[in-house]
């Protein structure tokens, strides 16, 4: 009997991509790792240390206002100053499954104005 297909939802799809990219994408305490996430109204930012399995710091767009893709520049920039205050200018950045599109390319392009390092 052959077996059928199980339609994916978009969110196992993603989940799928992020392992995918995780295998490859790792930060350490030198260069720590941007992650991403992005939900329907806001976007957070995260910058962890997967040595020691810590988040450094984090940013979300819930109390700012404004449209989507400007609170994601407001949050790219807020990480990086965070960052930089903490003594941290590169960076390695996980999309977390997400196109390098949209939101989530703004986020990176804030961090870049910030004087984060990719």
């Amino acid at each position: 009997m052959p077996k059928m297909r199980i339609p994916k939802t978009r969110q196992d799809l993603r989940a799928r991509r992020h392992l995918r990219v995780r295998k490859n994408v790792a930060g350490t305490a030198e260069r720590p790792r941007l992650v991403v996430f992005r939900s329907l109204k806001h976007i957070t930012a995260q910058i962890v240390d997967d040595t020691t399995g810590r988040t450094m710091m984090t940013v979300t767009s819930a109390k700012l206002e404004g449209k989507k893709s400007e609170k994601s520049v407001i949050v790219g920039k807020m990480i990086a100053e965070k960052a930089m205050a903490a003594g941290v200018s590169k960076v390695v950045f996980d999309r977390a499954g997400y196109k390098y599109h949209g939101r989530v390319k703004a986020v990176a392009d804030g961090a870049r104005e910030g004087g984060l390092e990719f």
